[in-house]
């Protein structure tokens, strides 16, 4: 059965695109995750998640992500998961992708967290924002920190999380065309494990910041490095999350769309400002 198109009278929410400022791997819990800490911003990047609620209970997908079967998409699996959980009707669901996929910016797991905290309105669950975060946890260590929505220190496998106050920000990300396997990067032999945890969630300003996944991913992928180094000639880059993703932070948004003008030329390129919250509220 063909997919119906996004009809004029359906809902629309925004799921903004992440950066990690910082990351570092702390350490492994006995059941093979990693201890990581990183500094998180939600950014002006944006999917759109369209929405229709149904009255016969039934979820549809009408545009899945990469070919996959609608039912493994994060968007309809967190859809599932809050009507198993809460109750709910059912809902039409359709996906305006934007962020790029398998660039570490967390689309998929955005697209997830803002299925949950429209339907939780939508179908009056009636949720607290934790217990959204709590469930968001069981698809993928980066929802709780959409469900949270503030620029946030996070711990743990990423669900402990500690609001930030952080001065305005621009960026200038470049996708590499390359997706890296988050997995395999987690399991190479040469991955820094052993940062030092930090005392306090707070980060202090000027730091030298770091992304303790950058070292691998710039040596197996040369389409990363390519990008990485180009760069070099605006700033001091860095890679958000597992990659391919790479950016540079600017104060003065002028700075930034100067950059973006030069290396856009050459690369698929996005200039985006962080939010100080998510689009959408619980």
């Amino acid at each position: 059965m063909p997919f119906a198109p996004i009809p004029e009278h359906a809902l629309s929410f925004a799921a903004p695109a992440k950066l990690n400022l910082d990351l570092r791997i702390t350490g492994r819990r006995a059941d093979g995750y990693h201890l990581l800490e990183s500094v998180f911003v939600p950014i002006d990047l944006c999917d759109t998640v369209y929405m229709v609620p149904r009255h016969d209970g039934q979820i549809l997908l009408h545009t899945p992500t990469d070919g996959l079967p609608p039912h493994q998409d994060l968007a309809y699996r967190a859809a599932a998961l809050l009507q198993q959980t809460a109750g709910g009707g059912g809902v039409d669901l359709w996906l305006e992708k934007r962020i790029p996929t398998g660039g570490g910016l967390g689309g998929g797991s955005s697209d997830a967290a803002t299925v949950l905290m429209a339907l939780n309105r939508l179908w009056h669950c009636g949720l607290t924002r934790q217990a959204l975060m709590d469930l968001g946890l069981r698809l993928g260590a980066d929802v709780p920190f959409f469900i949270f929505g503030e620029p946030a220190f996070a711990r743990g496998v990423g669900e402990e999380l500690h609001r930030l106050s952080l001065p305005q920000q621009w960026y200038v990300i470049v996708k590499p065309p390359v997706h890296v396997p988050t997995a395999r990067i987690f399991a190479h032999p040469h991955l820094t494990r052993d940062s030092e945890p930090s005392i306090m969630p707070v980060f202090q300003t000027p730091q030298p910041w770091r992304n303790d996944m950058q070292g691998v991913v710039l040596a197996e992928h040369p389409e990363v490095n390519a990008a990485f180094q180009q760069l070099v000639a605006y700033g001091l880059p860095m890679m958000s999350g597992s990659g391919a993703c790479v950016f540079l932070r600017f104060e003065q948004r002028a700075d930034a769309e100067a950059v973006y003008r030069q290396v856009s030329r050459t690369q698929q390129t996005y200039l985006a400002a962080m939010l100080a919250r998510h689009p959408v509220q619980v």
